[in-house]
């Protein structure tokens, strides 16, 4: 019986990137990956360009929202994902030991819709993958 794991996507903002990877992980890796996502300096609002992206792919786009950690803390999750440089840098220590993986996308804010489609496309061609193995890899390094 598999288990499903929590994955917890930090960008700087968790505006466009962090949501895009959070609603594609949950679609590719379900029913085995709950996916959710914070900032370590959340923005004000998604932007529509975030919720179209996710919609032209055929993916639903409700609920999602700008988090701080605070609000994530307290969560089991069993593998953080950052997918900006500065979330790497300032990620922060959680209550125990959780395996972590870094894989950069360019931020799209303030510019054509376009450039988040192109954005979501390398997120599932690159980060999906990525997290797919070190899910494997952890649960093959368990007893």
């Amino acid at each position: 019986m598999t288990m499903t794991k929590t994955v917890l996507v930090l960008c700087t903002h968790n505006a466009c990137r962090s949501q895009l990877a959070q609603a594609l992980l949950e679609h590719e890796l379900a029913p085995a990956v709950r996916a959710i996502s914070a900032g370590t300096q959340p923005a004000g609002e998604v932007p529509a360009e975030v919720f179209a992206a996710l919609r032209l792919a055929g993916l639903p786009a409700d609920g999602l929202v700008p988090k701080s950690l605070d609000a994530v803390l307290d969560e089991p999750v069993e593998l953080v994902v950052t997918v900006c440089d500065d979330a790497k840098e300032s990620c922060p220590v959680f209550p125990r030991p959780v395996p972590r993986l870094h894989v950069a996308f360019p931020d799209p804010m303030g510019q054509p819709l376009a450039r988040f489609l192109e954005v979501r496309d390398e997120i599932r061609a690159r980060l999906v993958p990525a997290v797919r193995q070190a899910l494997d890899a952890e649960r093959g390094a368990r007893p």
